[in-house]
């Protein structure tokens, strides 16, 4: 599906969205154009979904990341369906995943502290009633943090 060309292509653009179709060319020594056409049919084929920016969370005063593990009181799908409208509304909530094991969803949260987040549990999260229980993991250092896929 990938050749190499297009796994350079992906790799580059992950490391640096902004890089530009003659920055392409000359890393990868095609033309601009032939950049060009691979780079939309990437997109074109949804392999590339969209572009995007890192933050740097403690600068934007929102460096205080939990990630919670959701358990519903009950497997009925319009519990998961509810829960599933409702937490997308959350801004706080980065990411949600629902998943196999003792819990049905993980939840990567960024608030500003702890308190904020005491805010957000109380007022927003277990103040939907199909929740049974919330744990929560509060992170201490962050060791890695990518989306970047290495293609060797």
């Amino acid at each position: 599906m990938l050749d190499t060309v297009d796994k350079s292509i992906l790799t580059y653009l992950q490391k640096d969205s902004k890089i530009t179709t003659k920055e392409l060319s000359v890393h990868l020594s095609l033309s601009s154009t032939a950049i060009y056409e691979r780079v939309r049919k990437l997109e074109r084929k949804g392999i590339i979904e969209a572009y995007s920016i890192r933050l740097n969370k403690e600068l934007v005063d929102l460096g205080f990341v939990v990630f919670c593990q959701i358990k519903l009181k009950e497997h009925r799908n319009e519990y998961l369906v509810k829960f599933e409208k409702e937490v997308i509304r959350f801004t706080e909530v980065l990411e949600c995943y629902n998943v196999s094991g003792d819990y049905d969803y993980l939840l990567k949260i960024t608030v500003k502290d702890m308190k904020h987040y005491h805010q957000f549990l109380n007022d927003k999260l277990t103040y939907l009633d199909h929740i049974g229980s919330a744990h929560s993991t509060f992170i201490i250092n962050e060791v890695k943090n990518t989306h970047a896929i290495d293609f060797q």
